[in-house]
């Protein structure tokens, strides 16, 4: 006989101490992995994946590959969580997070990363391979200690610097299906290196205040909102320009070239937008959209793969 509860059931349930501190402490440990972040980051190692040539890999194996460069994605984030605890405290939008508010230790959340890094590096070494492992783990160290433990605090050009930890993951999904370097996937990682700095000034425009009272150099802080909104546009014109050669080199047909055209259009429409008729909730707005962007241009990659024109 099937067991079903009923909504007054589920609701003493759920009042339940044990149970609600359990599930806060679920909610904290997604929150100091990332969870979404990371997602977009697998997503994007998953469309990797799918445009390597086919070595008749199962798509269990696959799956676990994935998950294991998310699971050393998540270990990242949170050691960025713990790095960055004290900063987070000064600014709005992240004073919040659970290690900032001491909801988890540095030593909890530490412990955390450990497990989870050490998991999906075990994961890929045996579902993967050694190359993988051995990269995923220098995207590891390349943003939670050279970029969030120097860069961020030494230079505006930060991101640009950081951001290619960031890009990484479309060619270790490559990397994991063949076990080796190529030039296509690199193509891969250059659309989201390039895509990462108007990204991020974007949200440091609208957020500069936070950044200026955590002394963290951003572009918008160190040489002025305009400024940073002339290179938003000018990174913008060359994101559209890096995304047209997976098309010209043959990686891609024509649903993805419509779709990167349709998408990098409205991108600059936006940042243009941004630099000559901002109103409050510009930069935000532009912020938002980049994320949708990068997401549906990589689903689109996919689709291109499977329905070629």
């Amino acid at each position: 006989m099937a067991l079903t509860l009923d909504k007054k059931e589920l609701q003493v349930i759920s009042a339940h101490p044990f149970i609600q501190r359990a599930y806060n402490l679920l909610q904290d440990y997604l929150a100091i992995s990332k969870f979404k972040v990371v997602a977009m980051l697998v997503l994007t190692a998953w469309v990797g994946l799918a445009l390597a040539p086919d070595v008749g890999r199962g798509i269990a194996v696959q799956f676990i590959s994935l998950l294991g460069i998310g699971l050393l994605s998540g270990a990242a984030a949170v050691i960025n969580h713990v790095v960055d605890s004290e900063i987070d405290t000064k600014m709005a939008r992240t004073r919040h997070r659970p290690v900032a508010k001491g909801r988890l230790s540095k030593t909890h959340a530490l412990s955390f990363a450990g497990v989870i890094g050490v998991a999906g590096f075990i994961m890929l070494m045996l579902w993967a391979n050694t190359l993988t492992a051995v990269l995923t783990l220098f995207a590891l160290v390349g943003y939670a200690f050279i970029y969030t433990s120097f860069l961020k605090r030494a230079t505006p050009q930060n991101i640009v610097i950081g951001g290619l930890a960031g890009a990484m993951p479309p060619l270790l999904g490559w990397v994991s299906e063949t076990n080796q370097m190529a030039a296509a996937p690199w193509l891969l990682v250059m659309i989201i290196f390039t895509w990462t700095p108007p990204h991020f000034w974007a949200l440091a425009i609208a957020r500069k205040s936070d950044y200026e009272r955590a002394k963290i150099p951003m572009l918008p802080v160190t040489h002025g909102i305009d400024f940073c909104k002339t290179c938003v546009v000018a990174y913008t014109i060359l994101l559209a320009l890096v995304c047209v050669l997976p098309y010209l080199i043959g990686m891609s047909g024509g649903i993805y070239l419509v779709g990167a055209c349709v998408l990098n259009a409205l991108f600059l429409y936006k940042a243009v937008k941004l630099k000559l008729a901002p109103r409050d909730d510009t930069a935000m707005d532009l912020f938002r959209f980049s994320i949708v962007h990068l997401m549906v241009l990589f689903v689109i990659l996919f689709i291109d793969k499977w329905l070629p024109l």
